[in-house]
């Protein structure tokens, strides 16, 4: 296919791999997860930390507590080449889905209010006496902050504001909350679910399963690779870590114990960058092998109205949620661009976090939603999508990107029109291939009769999500009234290279509308 003049801007993409022979790890939290201790919710949390570990072969350990978990993946791991943004995305994209997905099998009375969604960064640990430390560390916050969490919710319950159990809380010595605990509340600290105190390990070992059996009913067993939850007081032991095969096949051994561990020396390992400022933020997610996902969900070809219509309400809702910081999204297909103004401070402007928050909220706005415009189909797997952060330096650099995207969405819409009309036609998916290598497109459109105008123009010039000022209201403060506008999010099929559309719109890039 030809390119675009508008290419220059992928100048401007950076690169973020993890360099050998760091450890890769993938550090998850929920962003607005207000909730007791709940054993059912950290069963929750343990459910989709297992198909994570099915899903992607690299990830041999996970290690989760409260609303956080923590992925390794093996030394050696090439996944997604080691680009930390799309190695974080991924990983939160499939754990916000798995969460959606398994939430009634744990709460089954109660319905899921808001799409959940997490976010993250990666650390990298540069020796495996790194990774140990970063364990050790974990599973101590784990521990403390369970016995703040134990005392704080009992005395919610028995009456107190959450802001008088804190200011109560704040003048008990850590040292006596288990005797708190015990005379208060007669709870044994030490007799409570392992989960809660100790936090859950997620790991892959070798496990004798029958896989068949004699003609006299003897069982013929073999040693095969199974994930396990395990609870154990010190994950980070050289004597736990040491009786996991896999552990020390894929990471290493650990050579001695170790006690303490000081959280500024773990943080310098993070791997994570602040985006330039003054520059508009681009956040753009595609779909993880959608491919296969519209085959085994039985996509429209070439285009599918259902399927384009929920990225579009997904992505209207993602604009909805951060609404003082994106300004314009654009999509095409199973891909969605994400614009964040130039002044916005969201996260400190740290990338991973950015990232991975609007590609969690999005992917589980898609699960959610998939009924919505499915009706008759059942979601079969969890969908995932990817994401990676560019910034663009000025507005007219911006609108180039915009630009590339929109060709983009109109070259690849006349090949696949072209593509699924040969197949048709009876061309198997090769031949048509064969067929359209180095054609020009729209001379094949002639040939092949198809009045491409009149194809739905939201399949031609993609989607365009963006606030719309609707009226002026009035804010009543304590100094007087103050005047603030107000709007809505709309979606629009518009042509958005040339000037007219950004001239009617003139709100969305000056940053005049405040909503």
């Amino acid at each position: 296919m030809a390119n675009s003049k508008y290419e220059y801007v992928k100048c401007f993409e950076v690169e973020d791999e993890v360099m050998f022979p760091n450890f890769i790890l993938v550090w998850i939290i929920a962003r607005k997860l207000h909730k007791p201790y709940d054993v059912n919710f950290l069963k929750l949390m343990n459910s989709c930390a297992i198909p994570v570990l099915e899903e992607y072969a690299d990830i041999v350990l996970a290690y989760g507590f409260s609303d956080e978990y923590t992925f390794v993946f093996k030394k050696t791991s090439k996944f997604y080449e080691r680009h930390a943004s799309k190695v974080l995305s991924v990983v939160t994209s499939f754990f916000s889905s798995v969460f959606v997905g398994k939430w009634s099998e744990f709460f089954p009375q109660k319905e899921l209010q808001y799409p959940p969604s997490f976010h993250g960064q990666v650390i990298t640990c540069a020796s495996i006496e790194v990774l140990q430390a970063y364990l050790l560390w974990r599973q101590n916050i784990c521990h403390l902050n369970n016995q703040y969490d134990q005392c704080f919710w009992r005395l919610v319950e028995r009456g107190m504001n959450e802001e008088e159990a804190h200011d109560f809380l704040n003048g008990v010595q850590k040292c006596d909350v288990n005797n708190l605990l015990f005379d208060e509340f007669n709870v044994n600290y030490n007799t409570l679910e392992p989960m809660f105190p100790q936090g859950s390990c997620v790991l892959k070992t070798m496990l004798e399963d029958v896989v068949k059996y004699k003609e006299n009913g003897a069982p013929i067993k073999r040693l095969r690779r199974k994930i396990i939850i395990v609870h154990s007081k010190k994950i980070a032991s050289k004597r736990f870590w040491n009786e996991q095969a896999l552990l020390l096949e894929e990471l290493g051994c650990f050579v001695e114990d170790i006690n303490n561990v000081k959280p500024e020396y773990l943080r310098s390992f993070e791997f994570d960058s602040k985006l330039m400022p003054s520059t508009w933020i681009v956040v753009r997610l595609d779909g993880c092998h959608f491919h296969r996902f519209s085959e085994r969900h039985q996509f429209v070809k070439p285009n599918d109205d259902r399927a384009l219509n929920l990225m579009n309400s997904c992505a209207a809702a993602v604009l909805e949620e951060f609404r003082q910081d994106i300004v314009f999204a654009y999509g095409v297909s199973d891909e969605y661009s994400f614009i964040l103004k130039k002044t916005t401070n969201l996260y400190q402007r740290k990338a991973s976090k950015i990232i991975s928050a609007i590609v969690s909220f999005f992917t589980s706005t898609y699960v959610m939603r998939w009924k919505d415009f499915f009706p008759q189909s059942e979601l079969n797997y969890p969908p995932s999508f990817d994401g990676r952060a560019v910034c663009y330096p000025s507005a007219e650099i911006l609108r180039d990107y915009l630009s590339w995207r929109q060709v983009d969405c109109h070259i690849n819409n006349q090949y696949n029109s072209c593509f699924w009309k040969l197949v048709a036609s009876g061309k198997s998916k090769k031949e048509a291939q064969h067929s359209l290598k180095g054609a020009q497109l729209q001379k094949k459109i002639e040939e092949l009769a198809i009045d491409y105008n009149k194809l739905p123009i939201m399949f031609r010039q993609g989607s365009s999500v963006f606030w719309e000022r609707v009226d002026n209201i009035l804010i009543h403060q304590e100094n007087g009234e103050s005047s603030q506008n107000h709007g809505k999010v709309i979606v629009e099929h518009s042509d958005i290279i040339g000037l007219a559309f950004w001239l009617e719109h003139p709100s969305i890039l000056g940053e005049k509308l405040c909503v």
